[in-house]
């Protein structure tokens, strides 16, 4: 799979990269605790229409946010047959994560975190799907023209 793909491979094991770096670094240096983060966050909610965005339901949807490419590069490495799989990866390395997180100094795992990465990754690879349903209906509609000459010759 990584040899067949390098670049998407490499594409993907730099974002991985980048996931392990949010979600792994201490607390106290990790960079969605910014001070530049909360006066954005501050910023929005000055809008009527953004009140209702909190630190903590921000901070939900940017979990779901930085799984939807993990779910999307996964199910293009895997192919979409392997969905499944892509999905799966996607949840044992939210696992892993918050795993960590228990021994690192200011991280705080978390169930919801869990399940949020989880949506994102489910979701990127609804994404791949979708994006890639004209080519994988183009390869079944080969195949299925190609099968009558191959029945036809074995004859």
């Amino acid at each position: 799979m990584l040899h067949r793909h390098p670049f998407l491979s490499l594409v993907t094991l730099a974002y991985l990269g980048f996931v392990g770096w949010i979600t792994l670094t201490p607390g106290s240096v990790a960079p969605t605790s910014s001070e530049l983060v909360l006066r954005v966050l501050a910023r929005l909610q000055r809008y009527e229409e953004l009140s209702w965005l909190t630190f903590d339901r921000a901070e939900h949807l940017a979990n779901i946010a930085l799984f939807v490419p993990v779910g999307l590069f996964l199910l293009l490495l895997f192919g979409t047959r392997f969905w499944w799989l892509a999905l799966m990866a996607g949840f044992v390395l939210t696992s892993a994560i918050e795993t960590a997180q228990r021994s690192i100094p200011g991280r705080v795992p978390d169930e919801r975190d869990l399940v949020a990465n989880t949506l994102g990754t489910a979701i990127g690879v609804a994404v791949g799907i979708v994006l890639t349903l004209p080519a994988t209906l183009r390869r079944a509609r080969r195949k299925r023209e190609r099968r009558p000459e191959a029945a036809y010759a074995r004859r």
